[in-house]
């Protein structure tokens, strides 16, 4: 196992996004980018090794191409690494946008299950990226498997519904549960969740498990110091965004 490195490592996690040429897009006077362009400035702004989509960056599949290139500039502009976690909006499936050339050339942008495998190591930081992501629009578990820990530092990342002690015994349920035991089971360091638009901690306390709501909703992103000496402290920054008035 690599060394940690010296100095504290600062990851940014935010979720829905749901970068589209419709509501998204009528929120900012028609530019559906711009809460990822938000969210990867204040990652910038605050020197970030990292920044965490926990899910739905896009609305769906079928935004035009016109758009999905944009968001890959926007990407790639930001100049560091990017993880993204399909979710129930772009699922990981065959025809999904992330195998696409535009956001597929972008170097810095790890789509976890479609550019790579279920997880990505960043080893000058000691650090690795794990999650289930969503594979097509049913229900799905998702920390129905938990991988080991490899590295110094480990970060899980998930999209559903939190509930303490959830009931799948009643059927099918389109919220994806995550409950209290699955997330002390990841053992991570922190868990990145997705799904909700507000900004919330979640979990029994055994692990540090977020959600960070959406840039527009939430106003802000979650901001995950990993620190050899003060352990893992999560704060929050506001987001330089403005959204219009919807009728």
């Amino acid at each position: 196992m690599p060394l940690p490195p010296a100095r504290d490592i600062i990851v940014v996690h935010s979720s829905d996004l749901h970068v589209d040429d419709d509501y998204t897009a009528r929120l900012h006077g028609g530019d559906g980018t711009k809460g990822l362009a938000s969210v990867l400035a204040a990652a910038r702004g605050m020197a970030a090794d990292l920044v965490l989509l926990a899910g739905d960056t896009f609305d769906s599949h079928r935004v035009p191409q016109t758009l999905i290139e944009r968001a890959a500039a926007v990407i790639a502009a930001a100049a560091l690494p990017v993880v993204i976690l399909p979710g129930n909006h772009d699922p990981a499936v065959s025809d999904a946008i992330y195998g696409r050339s535009a956001l597929a050339a972008v170097k810095n942008l790890h789509v976890l299950g479609v550019t790579g495998a279920e997880a990505v190591e960043f080893p000058q930081l000691s650090l690795e990226v794990w999650g289930r992501p969503h594979r097509d629009y049913d229900d799905m578990i998702p920390f129905e498997t938990i991988r080991p820990r490899h590295t110094r530092w480990l970060i899980a990342m998930a999209h559903g519904h939190y509930q303490p002690t959830p009931d799948r015994g009643i059927g099918p349920q389109p919220a994806w549960l995550i409950g209290d035991a699955e997330i002390a089971a990841t053992a991570a360091d922190y868990v990145a969740l997705g799904h909700w638009n507000r900004a919330a901690r979640v979990g029994n306390g055994a692990v540090p498990a977020y959600y960070s709501g959406s840039p527009e909703y939430s106003g802000g992103v979650n901001v995950v110091r990993l620190s050899e000496t003060d352990g893992v402290v999560v704060t929050r920054a506001p987001l330089d965004i403005a959204r219009e008035q919807i009728d």
